[in-house]
């Protein structure tokens, strides 16, 4: 019993001072995470463009649209399912 907390106590003790070491090392040394961010934002908003253009051409009803534009929303790719279509 009592290893089992010694050894608990010294994970924490090391997670501790890894956060510690990782905040004051500061951005330099870590990827900017901005690339990325810009291309899921740039993937859904084509996401969104296909899906305007489907609605408008008639290829996908309201319901779907409407699941679809909610998944969006959510920050999530929308199914590529053709069974909402006319």
């Amino acid at each position: 019993m009592v290893a089992v907390a010694t050894v608990l106590q010294l994970l924490i003790v090391a997670g501790a001072l890894y956060d510690t070491g990782h905040l004051l090392a500061g951005a330099e040394g870590r990827r900017s995470s901005w690339p990325r961010l810009r291309r899921r934002r740039a993937a859904l908003e084509a996401a969104e463009r296909r899906l305007v253009e489907q609605r408008l051409c008639g290829r996908i009803d309201a319901a779907a649209y409407r699941a679809s534009m909610r998944c969006l929303a959510d920050g999530r790719r929308p199914r590529r399912s053709r069974s909402g279509s006319r």
